[in-house]
């Protein structure tokens, strides 16, 4: 019984047309105000599908060989990292829809283990990435929701722990933009519930 009908795109089909939309608003220039509204739309309608694959809808719960492909064709494609790299271009919805599916990608197990962990381990720049958006107020508080996601998972955290960029949070939290700040400190609240975890 095929998972998607006849009008219904795979999650490799979805991911190729986000990941070709992506790179195409990532070229286009300011003055170019048609196209990338017309782009960005498609973006949206693109991380629409993409959640409602993963998450399902009120009528149908996710399936998990569909789950499985899409979160395959993320890291195939290396999708995340692009996603977060153009987190600005994308409009208010589809940054929220960008957080939920990162979030629901990072929790997601397959027994014992958490692939996207494993996924994001090899690809530590995603870490940095995310706790440089504390930079661009545009997509900070998103960034933070995503961060704190990773720093709940111990490999991911001790990446950030151990790593020069780890020292980026006391800039972060002194920053004079209120919400920015407070969130960089709730950041960094999960990073040193794991250190004090340790020690005791």
């Amino acid at each position: 019984m095929p998972f998607f009908g006849k009008s219904q795109k795979s999650p490799a089909e979805i991911v190729k047309s986000l990941k070709e939309n992506i790179a195409y608003l990532e070229k286009l220039e300011a003055s170019e105000s048609k196209k990338c509204e017309k782009v960005a739309e498609d973006v949206s309608k693109s991380l629409a599908s993409l959640k409602e694959v993963l998450c399902g809808t009120s009528e149908k719960e996710p399936q998990t060989e569909a789950v499985a492909q899409l979160a395959q064709e993320l890291y195939n494609t290396n999708l995340l990292i692009a996603l977060i790299a153009n987190l600005q271009r994308i409009d208010f919805e589809g940054k929220k829809d960008v957080v939920q599916l990162f979030s629901n990608i990072v929790r997601r197990q397959i027994g014992t283990r958490t692939p996207t962990v494993e996924y994001i381990s090899s690809h530590p720049q995603i870490l940095f990435m995310l706790l440089k958006g504390y930079e661009n107020a545009e997509v900070a508080l998103n960034c933070g929701m995503m961060l704190r996601e990773c720093l709940r998972h111990e490999p991911l955290a001790r990446s950030v722990l151990f790593s020069e960029e780890f020292y980026c949070f006391f800039h972060y939290v002194e920053l004079s933009t209120f919400d920015i700040a407070s969130d960089a400190f709730a950041s960094f609240k999960v990073e040193r519930q794991l250190i004090l975890g340790h020690l005791t």
